[in-house]
């Protein structure tokens, strides 16, 4: 059996040439595959521990200093995580920015290794921070060989940065609300209606939840381009002329730049861009035409239509929820999705009911 305890020059000298990374010197992927199949057949009593470390930042790396900085990075990481597990484990490159190291399980120290390689990944300087997501798997108890420990390692890896950037968007989330709150108080009752007819038009329809979720942030953030939009403009009480209505329209646009600007809004930006596209092609500012529409954009638009009729605005009274639920359906396949009217109507409806009021009776 290969001794995990020596480092990895002394193991390729115990047992020849080693496949190496050409870049880092590091054993490469089919050698981490090899190793543990030998491992795991000469000691089947013995565990070891896998651990998965996938690099952050380092794409952002190379966009801004290029790849051949990029490829020094590497080697100067490699060496780190190869003299952070000398003696203790080996180290591995396996492409790209992934790394991989080998320890015995049995060591009291496993995880402050796992720590140190961590730590061996991470590099910081001006305009840049590297440093590296890891997933760990005992083997054989939960893997019995390294292509399982790889995608038990990788999909720990992924919840945990899921994990992380849901945590970051919601608080971007709320810091673009407070932004819009503080410039237009009046926003927060409203965007809080609109969230809540998405939310039942988007359960009648059957949305799944992640589709379901994207709405009901677009339906949240919908008006947060109106913050770049002079009050004078937005306040009005009487008719907008040509100049003032080409300012309003572009605030879908500024929603969706603001947005965009996080990764992961980018499906809720690309809904905000669209909420004032109309069904028959005559909505801003891209003129798209029913299915073309994003789905999310198309609830909001009826979902935010309905709450402007039914409050009270400068320009005008409000309706009632029976007026307003006849308006929407006489705009049905002009202005709105027909098929997402009739739901939005139904559900509607069906709160208008006094209660107690019988059912219809059926044939």
């Amino acid at each position: 059996m290969i001794a995990l305890g020596l480092s990895w020059r002394e193991n390729v000298r115990r047992r020849g040439p080693v496949r190496v990374d050409a870049l880092t010197g590091l054993g490469n992927r089919r050698d981490l595959f090899e190793t543990v199949e030998r491992e795991l057949a000469g000691a089947p009593g013995e565990k070891l521990v896998l651990a998965l470390l996938d690099l952050d930042g380092f794409k952002q790396y190379n966009d801004t200093f290029g790849h051949p900085a990029g490829d020094a990075l590497l080697r100067r990481l490699g060496a780190n995580l190869e003299a952070a597990v000398r003696g203790r484990g080996r180290a591995y490159r396996l492409g790209g920015g992934e790394f991989c190291i080998l320890v015995e399980a049995n060591d009291s120290d496993a995880e402050a290794v796992v720590a140190a390689a961590r730590d061996a990944l991470s590099e910081a300087g001006e305009g840049f921070a590297v440093s590296a997501s890891c997933g760990t798997v005992i083997l054989p108890e939960q893997a019995d060989n390294a292509g399982a420990a790889l995608r038990l390692a990788d999909q720990a890896i992924y919840a945990q940065r899921t994990g992380l950037e849901r945590r970051v968007e919601h608080h971007t989330r709320e810091v673009l609300l407070r932004i819009l709150r503080e410039r237009e108080p009046e926003t927060d009752d409203d965007g809080a209606r609109v969230v809540e007819l998405a939310e039942a038009t988007g359960r009648a329809i059957g949305l799944g939840a992640e589709k379901l979720d994207v709405l009901l942030r677009a339906a949240a953030l919908h008006d947060i381009g109106k913050i770049a939009i002079p009050r004078r403009v937005l306040h009005k009480p009487g008719e907008l002329d040509e100049a003032e209505w080409g300012m309003l329209r572009k605030h879908s646009v500024i929603g969706e730049r603001i947005l965009g600007a996080a990764p992961a809004m980018a499906p809720v930006a690309k809904a905000v861009r669209s909420t004032h596209e109309h069904w028959d092609g005559s909505g801003y500012p891209d003129g798209l035409r029913s299915t073309e529409i994003p789905l999310a954009s198309r609830v909001v638009l009826i979902c935010d239509a309905y709450d402007a009729m039914t409050s009270e605005r400068p320009y005008g009274a409000a309706k009632t929820p029976a007026e307003a639920l006849e308006e929407l359906r006489g705009n049905a396949g002009t202005q709105f999705d027909p098929h997402l009217v009739e739901v939005f109507c139904d559900i509607q409806s069906e709160q208008l009911k006094p209660a107690g009021a019988p059912a219809p009776e059926t044939a």
